[in-house]
Parts: C-alpha cells; sequence; structure tokens
C-alpha cells in the first residue's frame, strides 16, 4: 500500500544519506563514532536500523499484521519481538554509536518486517480524515528539521538564502563542552524525532489498531525535535541557560510526561473521531 511505501522510502532515504556521508567524512567531523570510510559507514546504518527504524517497523507491523494470512502474524509477532530489542539499556548508545554485534538483533527485526509488507493483502478502501491537518503539520516539521537534515548530508546552511538566516548550523558555539559547530555532521536526534513523527503522521492513515503507539511515536518524534533544536538554537545562541530535558532515556523528567499524556489525548481524539462516523 502506499503509506507503507512512503515510510519505508523515508528510511531507505536516510540510510543512503548515513552510508555516503559517514563513508566519505573523518569519524572527528561526526559525532562519537569511529573507524573511517565505508566501513564507518555501514557500521553507523546498523545502528540507524536500531533507532530510530526498529521502532518504526513495529508501527508498521502493527499496521499490516492484521493483513496478513495465520501464519505469517507468527513471523510478525517474531520481527516485532526482534524489533523491541532496541528498547533494553545499553543495546544503543549515545556515547558510542559505533555497531555491535547486539545491534543484528533489532536489525534482523527490520529486515523481517520489510520483508512481511510484500505479503500484507490490501486494506479496505477508506477515507482518511486529517490529511489537511497532516501535510501543515508535516511541512512545519520538515521546516524546523532543515539543520539536521542537512548535516546528514554532510553540509551547513550557511549561506542558504532565508534558512541560513533563521538557523544557525556552522557557526562556532559552546555550551558545557569544547568551542564546536552548532550543528555537527552526520544524524542528529532530532533529524530522528522527524522520522518518527512523519511516520506516525503517515501510517495513521491506513486503518489500524496501533493507533496509541503512532500517537506515543508522533508525540515522542516530537519531543525530540524539541529536545535537540532548543540546545542548538536557543542555549547556544546564548538566549537561554535553561535545557530541555532528554526522552532518549526512560528517565521521568516533565517532557516524557507530556509526550505521554498528548499521546493519551492524540488516541482519544482519533478513537471518539472513528465512533463517531460508525455507524449505529
Amino acid at each position: 500500500m502506499r503509506e507503507i511505501r512512503v515510510v519505508w522510502g523515508l528510511l531507505l532515504a536516510e540510510e543512503l544519506a548515513v552510508l555516503v556521508t559517514y563513508s566519505r567524512l573523518p569519524a572527528q567531523d561526526l559525532y562519537n563514532v569511529r573507524g573511517s570510510g565505508v566501513h564507518l559507514g555501514l557500521s553507523r546504518v546498523v545502528v540507524e536500523l536500531n533507532f530510530p527504524d526498529a521502532l518504526i517497523a513495529l508501527g508498521i507491523l502493527g499496521v499490516i499484521a492484521p493483513l496478513l494470512s495465520p501464519a505469517l502474524r507468527w513471523l510478525a509477532a517474531a520481527a516485532a519481538v526482534l524489533c523491541l530489542y532496541v528498547v533494553l539499556p545499553g543495546v544503543v548508545q549515545q556515547s558510542d554509536l559505533d555497531a555491535r554485534w547486539e545491534n543484528a538483533i533489532p536489525a534482523i527485526g527490520v529486515g523481517l518486517a520489510f520483508a512481511l509488507t510484500f505479503f500484507a493483502r490490501r486494506p479496505a478502501p477508506s477515507r482518511p480524515r486529517g490529511d489537511s491537518a497532516r501535510w501543515v503539520l508535516g511541512a512545519v516539521l520538515v521546516l524546523i528539521a532543515s539543520p539536521w537534515i542537512a548535516a546528514a548530508l554532510g553540509f551547513y546552511l550557511d549561506g542558504v538564502p532565508v534558512l541560513g538566516w533563521i538557523f544557525q548550523t556552522g557557526r562556532l558555539a559552546s555550551f558545557h563542552n569544547p568551542l564546536h559547530h552548532a550543528v555537527h555532521h552526520g544524524i542528529h536526534h532530532g533529524l530522528q524525532g522527524l522520522l518518527f513523527a512523519l511516520a506516525a503522521l503517515v501510517l495513521s492513515r491506513v486503518p489500524n489498531r496501533v493507533s496509541l503507539y503512532l500517537a506515543l511515536l508522533l508525540a515522542f518524534g516530537v519531543a525530540n525535535m524539541l529536545n535537540d533544536g532548543w540546545l542548538e538554537q536557543v542555549v547556544e545562541r546564548g538566549w537561554s541557560s535553561h535545557q530541555v530535558p532528554s526522552v532518549l532515556g526512560f528517565a521521568f523528567n516533565w517532557l516524557w510526561a507530556v509526550v505521554i499524556v498528548t499521546a493519551v489525548a492524540i488516541w482519544a481524539a482519533v478513537t471518539r473521531s472513528a465512533a463517531a462516523r460508525r455507524p449505529s
């Protein structure tokens, strides 16, 4: 189905950018990686297959599971378990983003999820509502993510009309760290947050039984963008000394509370809307 192809296309485009950028740039220009050349590029691709791809693949599996044969649903469940391995502590560490053997487990889950999409039958025709809101929110999020999209491609926005004025990227900045470029080359969790949000928006167009999980992906993705963007574009400009807490780990903080409350609110609104449209 079209929505599934769009999501896989987004993930493939990001993986290709990772492979090329991490293969051609030295490790010191990137973030918490070692090595060089294609070996470094492939290593970082494997880590991306873990986060964010494995968590997005869970959403895809939730959408296609009812569209699979009973035998293949067991394989989908196995793929989901493999993908869920990524949430265990230490599987993906921000302090060390080189691939390890255990990163193969979620990567295999993503591969199974991708293969299973070819065996899912088409869902019944439906008329998704809220596409205008999806387009507007998606466009705003892509604009906000412009510095991270450029970084994933190995460039700064300096000198780019309008965007180079709105965002600081190549400018040297410092906040509790040695002097560094405001937006380093390579992958940022802000860009990963964009992928979470866009995947949730696209998959929500398809009738599914995982609307709560998709709402959580959307809220979690936007929260990651807020955390990353606030540090780079506000704190490192000296406009504020207060940071937005991280939601990359499962630690209790106010932003995690907002993520959970927002996800439940979105899910409740979607559920009520679906119930109102259902014939009595």
